[in-house]
């Protein structure tokens, strides 16, 4: 039997064996090194020395998780400006409003209810923004609810408290985007792994669960034995119907 610790990164699930993991801790700022090879983020201290962080996302090829997140906020401006055009016009005419009134139901409060921040600047922009996307589903409802019985009063609703909620809660989204790095931070993982005596971390996305398996489960995948040097994999192993990339060894560029 083996143990491993099974991580997210994209949209693609990788193991280590838990016998070559030290410690797992979140991602913090770290010291760029001059020079550096290209799959290091930088380095940070770590038990009265300094070791180096590999970036799993570019050793596999993956952009970059604050571009990735900087495409999230994006979308959910888009979907909210969808929202909103979607509630005036049925307080205008009186269709059925079918988007969500839920805060906890749509994309980016699904998003919000399972983010946790050890930054205490990012926790102050995301209550901020979780308290004003609220308000405004919370608001749209009020909206819909009232133009069944007086459309003037829905329309007012809708043209003043709605619209300032939305702006504000544009305004927070737009101020959360901007702290990508510390926000990046607050939800990847740093993986501290030794490898023949060298010790380095690998930065990855999530950290989803412990596996405790037999060896022979694993399937061997000679077509993605080895993905470059510093990444070399054993094969896959199918986890009640999740596939997730065994790793080998990982090593980290000098």
């Amino acid at each position: 039997m083996i143990d491993l610790i099974v991580f997210k990164v994209g949209d693609n699930r990788y193991a280590l064996k838990i016998e070559n993991i030290q410690r797992i801790i979140q991602s913090i700022n770290l010291t760029d090194i001059p020079n550096a090879h290209p799959l290091i983020d930088g380095m940070m201290s770590y038990e009265n020395g300094v070791i180096k962080i590999l970036n799993f996302r570019k050793l596999i090829g993956l952009d970059s998780y604050e571009g990735e997140l900087k495409e999230f906020f994006i979308k959910m401006k888009e979907a909210h400006e969808d929202w909103i055009e979607a509630l005036k016009l049925s307080v205008s005419t009186g269709s059925k409003f079918t988007k969500t009134t839920n805060p906890h139901i749509c994309e980016l409060g699904k998003w919000i209810d399972n983010f946790t921040s050890y930054d205490d600047n990012v926790s102050v922009v995301l209550s901020n923004l979780a308290d004003y996307h609220k308000q405004l589903h919370v608001a749209g409802a009020e909206a819909c609810e009232v133009r069944k019985s007086d459309q003037n009063k829905a329309q007012e609703i809708v043209d003043v408290k709605v619209n300032d909620i939305y702006n504000h809660t544009m305004a927070a989204l737009d101020t959360f985007a901007n702290e990508l790095d510390a926000v990046a931070n607050s939800l990847q993982k740093l993986i501290i792994y030794e490898n023949d005596g060298q010790k380095f971390a690998v930065k990855v996305d999530v950290i989803e669960d412990i596996a405790h398996i037999k060896e022979s489960m694993i399937m061997q995948n000679e077509n993605n034995h080895n993905i470059n040097q510093f990444l070399e994999l054993e094969g896959v192993l199918d986890l009640e119907g999740v596939l997730i990339n065994i790793i080998k060894e990982v090593s980290v560029p000098n």
